[in-house]
């Protein structure tokens, strides 16, 4: 059995990663690490594990070595830690944003300082599996990618791999978890409730690492805070540049996803579920993608769904866990959600 602790458990991706984790059948939880519920049951953080284990939370200076750490720390964190993350553990998963892109001048554009430790980079293989696959099979070091950034990459891959996309316009819904747990004057529930806020209309950082992951095409990204709680809806105008037909978009996206044990193609000529639709995702790993043509037009309109805490954060964490160990990619993330919810 393969020993993993969590560090930063008591957020909900750390929740997340401790519920998918516990039931594991190749891994053992060993230490989840707070400093502001050290030495509580986990379920006082995470009210949905009472019973499911008799760990408590421990604080950071407690944590032993282990042959997989799970990093939900803020921005930063993970970098300027590192050796003392690297001295517990071989093997280190990041769901923060601080490895994802592999260039520290992009870095910098992006984040506005230089990279903290660019020496470090290129140990980490970015952690789409859809598109990272053979990289992440045998790694020692993942970073995570950003939830808009997962929705939004493999949306758009085909056609990105195929050189078809012109430009696209990516406009992303996303529900208040996104946000993180921490409390503020816009998660306060008179300002959030009935929101819908535009919060990054320009210059999402997640648009580097859709280039990275993609290539070079004109992207235009906003983001919208909406009244839900688990999920993202990236809708994506992509102007291509060679018109195609929909059963020729029909063929790309299949014969790409087909294999695909996560990606799921939506595309219903009639009800009310013939399009993605996050609902329908919460607590899955799964990410929806589907596709409407302009007819007459260089337009076609994209749509994927994913719950943000899982395809976007901790359970792409335990994909890219499973690849990483070489186990089978679905383990321990087969959960195929809920109808009605």
């Amino acid at each position: 059995m393969i020993s993993v602790s969590i560090v930063g458990g008591s957020g909900y991706t750390g929740g997340e990663l401790i519920r998918l984790l516990l039931f594991h059948p190749e891994c053992t939880v060993q230490q989840v690490t707070s400093e502001r519920f050290a030495g509580k049951a986990l379920h006082r953080a995470h009210p949905n594990l009472r019973k499911a284990s008799q760990l408590k939370f421990c604080a950071l200076a407690e944590l032993e070595p282990c042959d997989v750490l799970f990093l939900c720390l803020p921005h930063g964190e993970t970098a300027s830690r590192f050796e003392t993350f690297s001295a517990l553990a071989p093997k280190i998963i990041d769901l923060s944003a601080d490895f994802r892109l592999a260039d520290p001048a992009v870095y910098e554009t992006w984040y506005g300082q230089p990279h903290p430790r660019p020496q470090l980079l290129e140990r980490f293989v970015y952690g789409v599996p859809e598109i990272n696959r053979p990289a992440l099979k045998g790694a020692t070091h993942v970073a995570c990618a950003g939830c808009n950034a997962t929705a939004s990459t493999l949306a758009l891959g085909p056609l990105a791999r195929r050189n078809l996309i012109s430009s696209v316009v990516i406009d992303v819904k996303a529900g208040s978890s996104e946000g993180g747990n921490a409390s503020s004057e816009a998660s306060h529930h008179p300002e959030r409730s009935g929101a819908v806020r535009s919060y990054r209309p320009t210059r999402h950082r997640h648009v580097a690492e859709i280039t990275q992951a993609l290539g070079e095409f004109p992207i235009h990204f906003s983001a919208t805070s909406i009244e839900m709680v688990r999920g993202i809806l990236a809708t994506c105008h992509v102007f291509l540049s060679t018109p195609q037909q929909e059963k020729e978009i029909w063929g790309m996206y299949r014969e790409d996803y087909v294999q695909e044990p996560f990606v799921r193609i939506v595309k219903e000529r009639t009800g009310i579920h013939r399009y993605p639709e996050p609902k329908l995702l919460s607590g899955t790993n799964f990410c929806d993608v589907g596709f409407e043509v302009e007819a007459g037009t260089h337009r076609v309109v994209l749509i994927s769904a994913i719950d943000n805490l899982m395809k976007g954060a901790a359970g792409q964490a335990v994909q890219c866990f499973n690849l990483m160990h070489e186990f089978e990619e679905t383990l321990g993330l087969t959960f195929p959600g809920l109808h009605p919810i």
